[in-house]
């Protein structure tokens, strides 16, 4: 396994991580107020690893197509993670936001499948670099909101509301970023389905 490969599956080793973390933060003995910090290292962590690995495939010719369909693989396992952690404990989430994630990517990646076992490649769209961003900067932010919810700064309530207002706007983002995404490859993915009937 190459090195860009391995920075790849840190995302996948820390997502169960970043939700037990979250989720058991008293039973594991962190505290409230060290439980943010925790959290934003391990969204660090994954962020730098999704910016290292493909600049590491590249700048050693490691680039495979085991890394192109991992890579994003990782980031919809990472992200949904989170966001799928934070429908639960206090944030506390609406579930059909996720699911609107869930839903994109679930079938971006099985037409990415599909398309490459026909020899052909969907090329990544600007929408979905940007979506990834939107939801990183969702992440982040909801992080950095329990900081002073921790101190007592902040009242859960608006804790909670803005957390929605925040992930709903990522999910219209990223609801749009899949459809785009299908448009702009139609002619790929039809190809792929004839070949499949």
């Amino acid at each position: 396994m190459s090195l860009a490969l391995y920075l790849t599956s840190v995302r996948i080793v820390i997502s169960p991580i970043f939700v037990i973390t979250y989720l058991y933060h008293d039973e594991i003995g962190i505290t409230l107020k060290l439980l943010p910090y925790l959290l934003i290292a391990l969204l660090g962590i994954s962020e730098i690893s999704d910016l290292l690995d493909g600049f590491v495939a590249r700048r050693t010719n490691q680039v495979t197509d085991l890394g192109k369909l991992l890579d994003p693989m990782a980031d919809s396992i990472f992200r949904l993670s989170v966001f799928l952690a934070f429908t639960q404990g206090f944030i506390q989430l609406p579930l059909i936001l996720v699911l609107l994630f869930l839903y994109r990517d679930s079938t971006i990646s099985t037409l990415r499948i599909l398309c490459a076992l026909r020899g052909l490649t969907l090329a990544a769209r600007l929408s979905g670099k940007i979506k990834a961003v939107i939801q990183a900067v969702s992440a982040l932010t909801i992080l950095l909101l329990m900081i002073p919810y921790s101190l007592g700064l902040l009242e859960l309530k608006t804790l909670k509301l803005i957390s929605v207002f925040i992930v709903g706007t990522a999910a219209i983002y990223t609801l749009y970023s899949g459809i785009e995404y299908i448009y702009s490859n139609r002619n790929f993915i039809k190809k792929a389905l004839r070949k499949t009937a």
